[in-house]
């Protein structure tokens, strides 16, 4: 018999390839926030005003931490809710996609200036919509539903 960590919830182990996914891929997305916007802000500065881009990069930045920090919130509720993996997992793919179509046009419209990406940007924000309200039917469904 194996002893249950103090902290982990009865019943399963606590850690899911869905809660690993989920944490390492928020984090990761959380350094290139951090990297990304920190870039904007002194290698690209004079770049982005000139162009008038500036706002999208700093928006580009601030959706992809937001959801970063989305993802890895996701990751604990898997742990909490192991049987919405499900509902938790697609979230997670939303916010994964969104975040990649809607921050990645932004950052390569503020770069380049190609107009019509602007008209790609709303499909990622449908999807990180998506992901919140799959993310609170997730939190507010109890396991026995």
């Amino acid at each position: 018999m194996t002893a249950r960590r103090p902290d982990s919830v009865p019943g399963h182990d606590g850690e899911t390839p869905l809660t690993r996914c989920c944490i390492v891929a928020g984090t990761l997305l959380g350094a290139t926030a951090v990297a990304g916007g920190a870039f904007g802000a002194h290698g690209l500065k004079q770049i982005l005003e000139a162009n008038g881009q500036a706002a999208n990069w700093e928006t580009a930045a601030r959706y992809c931490m937001y959801h970063a920090l989305a993802l890895v919130a996701l990751g604990m509720l898997a742990t909490l809710r192991p049987r919405l993996r499900g509902t938790i997992a697609a979230a997670a793919i939303c916010f994964m996609a969104g975040t990649l179509v809607f921050s990645g046009c932004l950052a390569v419209l503020a770069l380049t200036g190609v107009k019509i990406l602007g008209a790609v940007v709303p499909i990622g924000g449908v999807l990180l919509i998506a992901g919140w309200l799959l993310a609170a039917w997730a939190a507010a469904r109890t396991e026995d539903t």
